[in-house]
């Protein structure tokens, strides 16, 4: 029997209980997936401890990578064999499980399985802020708090990519020094009132 990590009661790590499953099948519009790699958030906690309630039981986690060991009749998103990942479909802290074909996303060769696992939700993210909530563009100044995270270490890249300059943020000195690893204009928490100030300043002297 494959294994998985299930909570029956909420609280703290010691109600994670590593366990046999039943085997999953293809339900309709479904693929079953053999993991490699699967995505550890903070989202976790929330629902092991019962901030966020789920129905007891249930497996923790909401997103992860593998490889497509079965399909449901009349799925045509993925086929068997291929590597893929998804978000926010939970029950991921299992071997294999049964997911939404839909919520599959099929990976290219340049992307490993652990990194897939490990970028979907916080991808899904920076797509939402850049894309969707502000809908930034080029020639445009964005300030990016926690610009060493995973969000933003993300979203910074792909804002620059994008031709938005991009001040960020970062809290301890090896966050900072993260930040600065990355394409953006990186400043710690106290001086990005300054450091904005002075890049308005600038813009509306050159304009």
């Amino acid at each position: 029997m494959p294994k998985a990590i299930v909570v029956h009661e909420v609280g703290g790590p010691e109600k994670l209980s590593w366990e046999d499953v039943p085997a999953p099948n293809a339900g309709p519009g479904e693929a079953v997936v053999r993991q490699t790699a699967i995505g550890l958030n903070f989202v976790d906690v929330y629902n092991r401890t019962g901030i966020y309630k789920l129905p007891l039981p249930f497996v923790v986690g909401q997103e992860g990578a593998g490889v497509v060991e079965a399909v449901a009749p009349g799925v045509t998103e993925v086929a068997v064999g291929d590597r893929v990942a998804y978000a926010s479909v939970h029950g991921a802290y299992a071997e294999v499980r049964a997911v939404p074909a839909a919520r599959l996303v099929k990976l290219p060769a340049a992307i490993d399985d652990r990194t897939a696992a490990a970028m979907m939700l916080k991808g899904l993210t920076a797509e939402y802020l850049l894309r969707r909530c502000a809908r930034v563009a080029a020639g445009d100044t964005v300030l990016f708090h926690a610009a060493a995270g995973g969000v933003g270490s993300i979203a910074c890249q792909w804002a620059r990519h994008l031709g938005i300059r991009v001040i960020g943020t970062a809290g301890a000195s090896r966050s900072s020094r993260r930040a600065r690893a990355s394409p953006s204009s990186s400043t710690r928490w106290e001086s990005a009132p300054s450091r904005c100030r002075s890049t308005a300043s600038r813009r509306a002297a050159c304009s």
